[in-house]
């Protein structure tokens, strides 16, 4: 991954209207706090940073209707496009990012790939090491199916990608 991969990655989120913010390690839950709003739901991560004690991790179904904000993992981030792919998980990880009206993915920095060609390649391997779905997010839900566009239609109105760097 090289920088000019880091720059296309955000110049797309730019134009998707999505924030986004680096973080280190040691900034993760300073940054966090900023760009959540309460109540905010989440899943572990299993990146090199943990949620803090604020973040529920265990919702009920009526925390998921009432969060404000959902925190998730992205396994992968496409620069081209200004998406970032959430894997499934046995316990279902979609609703933390479809509920809320905020999605904040977690992204590290060396998995931003430059385009579709390299995620494919990932999806295939992460596929046969034993997951079996993904999400590939592109910024806020928008529908126009009725007349002008809608955002928030069926997911959230707003994402911002926390990117760890290493």
């Amino acid at each position: 991954m090289s920088t000019g991969t880091v720059a296309t990655f955000e110049a797309s989120l730019d134009r998707l209207d999505v924030d986004w913010t680096h973080a280190s390690a040691a900034e993760f839950e300073t940054v966090l706090r900023d760009v959540c709003s309460d109540p905010t739901i989440g899943v572990p991560l299993t990146h090199d940073v943990t949620l803090p004690d604020w973040v529920n991790t265990d919702p009920t179904p009526d925390d998921l209707r009432t969060a404000a904000t959902g925190v998730t993992e992205a396994g992968l981030g496409i620069a081209d496009y200004g998406s970032v792919v959430l894997q499934g998980t046995p316990d279902g990880i979609e609703p933390v990012s479809l509920f809320s009206d905020r999605h904040v993915a977690v992204l590290r920095k060396s998995d931003i790939a430059p385009g579709m060609g390299a995620a494919f390649e990932w999806l295939g391997e992460t596929f046969r090491t034993g997951h079996s779905s993904a999400i590939i997010a592109t910024g806020p839900s928008a529908t126009a199916d009725m007349g002008a566009l809608v955002k928030g239609a069926h997911g959230p109105k707003a994402v911002h990608v926390v990117i760890l760097d290493e």
